[in-house]
């Protein structure tokens, strides 16, 4: 059943549905981190605290204000690429003896991974879906690296990880 009454446009609708999905995505991602983070045990817990509380509702909180749609797609595509960051060097660290593919998609976090650019994607389109004029719009072409492109994000992905890699060498 959509989010909508009776008075509501189709992508009003929309937009409610999606953005209901991010919440739900990331308030479940947030739960399972309370779960596997708990506070009490380690200081650096409140990291994890902090990007679900964001995650969870202050950004789809900024998805309903129009003009907040671009610094909410902006946190919510970097809360992405930190998570992902986070999660990967944590599998390298804790990598499966006698690696198969099943045990890469299934001993490693994978599967958390996968749920992250799940958010990320829903605010991909709750960003596009705000910048639509018309049912004719084509897809937009321009620099591939900029914001809001998709290559926008792949280089930062990038560039983050590089970051990440040379500071976990270098201050062992």
């Amino acid at each position: 059943m959509p989010l909508a009454d009776a008075n509501m446009t189709r992508k009003n609708a929309l937009k409610n549905n999606l953005i209901a999905g991010l919440f739900l995505i990331s308030l479940g991602g947030f739960l399972l981190h309370l779960r596997i983070h708990p506070l009490h045990v380690n200081p650096a817990n409140y990291v994890p605290f902090i990007a679900g509380i964001v995650a969870s509702f202050i950004v789809p909180f900024m998805f309903f204000i129009d003009e907040l749609v671009p610094y909410a797609y902006m946190i919510n595509g970097i809360l992405a690429i930190i998570g992902t960051i986070t999660m990967a060097h944590f599998s390298f660290a804790h990598f499966p003896k006698n690696p198969t593919f099943m045990t890469l998609l299934t001993n490693t976090l994978f599967a958390d991974i996968a749920i992250l650019w799940a958010k990320f994607v829903f605010g991909k389109a709750i960003f596009d879906l705000a910048h639509i004029k018309s049912d004719t719009d084509v897809v937009s072409e321009g620099r591939f690296a900029r914001f809001p492109n998709t290559g926008f994000w792949a280089v930062h992905l990038i560039g983050f990880s590089i970051v990440y890699s040379l500071g976990h060498i270098l201050w062992r």
